[in-house]
């Protein structure tokens, strides 16, 4: 169950995070500032806050709840689906700041020579910006689906502890712990540990080496 969250979050915020980091690396605009201070939210604020106000807006009451227990069935609360969703929003600046700092360095430059050449913004974009920025994409990709795999607080609140759907291991270590089930914890924990090390570990030996190149 995290493994799947962590690979479903990671790839659908490299989606979404890729053209907000795009605008946000390249727009004069005013709202910039703002814009940025509402992506990077979620790293300051306290987790159980942001998934206090998740359960609101998810709750079968509200007007998103609603809509989307019409439109599924089912509820976005206690749910896989609002784990996602819930995931999506905290896991947010660990995509668009990679990304918005690679694209920031590509600069206007290979951009403007790709436009003199005949390509269009989007044919550019694909062929001279993300290859340039795929160190961007590599450190998003990895302080992402790391940051997904420890997810508590806004699990907790917006999708509690059922197992098969959505108990994840932070969840599962906690109620471990509270039931003195010291041995388990253990277990859990180590392998959470390793895997969140090696992730790490990979990610700053490529860039090492991309460095060092």
């Amino acid at each position: 169950m995290t493994l799947r969250l962590a690979a479903l979050v990671t790839g659908l915020l490299l989606l979404i995070g890729t053209p907000l980091a795009w605008w946000l690396a390249r727009t004069r605009n005013r709202l910039r500032p703002v814009i940025e201070a509402v992506t990077a939210l979620p790293l300051v604020l306290p987790p159980t806050v942001l998934g206090f106000y998740l359960l609101i807006a998810f709750n079968p009451r509200s007007a998103l709840g609603a809509a989307w227990v019409g439109l599924t069935g089912q509820t976005l609360t206690f749910s896989f689906t609002g784990l996602v969703i819930a995931s999506l929003i905290y896991s947010l600046p660990f995509t668009v700041q990679p990304l918005q700092a690679a694209f920031a360095q590509v600069g206007r430059a290979p951009m403007e020579a790709a436009a003199s050449l005949g390509a269009g913004p989007l044919d550019a974009f694909l062929s001279v910006a993300s290859p340039l920025a795929v160190r961007g994409y590599l450190s998003a990709a990895v302080l992402t689906f790391a940051h997904t795999l420890g997810e508590f607080g806004v699990v907790l609140m917006v999708g509690g502890n059922i197992p098969g759907q959505t108990r994840v291991v932070s969840i599962a270590i906690y109620e471990q712990v509270e039931t003195v089930q010291y041995a388990q914890a253990h277990v859990l924990s180590a392998i959470l540990l390793g895997i969140s090390f090696a992730i790490l570990l990979a990610l700053y030996l490529l860039n090492g080496r991309g460095t060092a190149r």
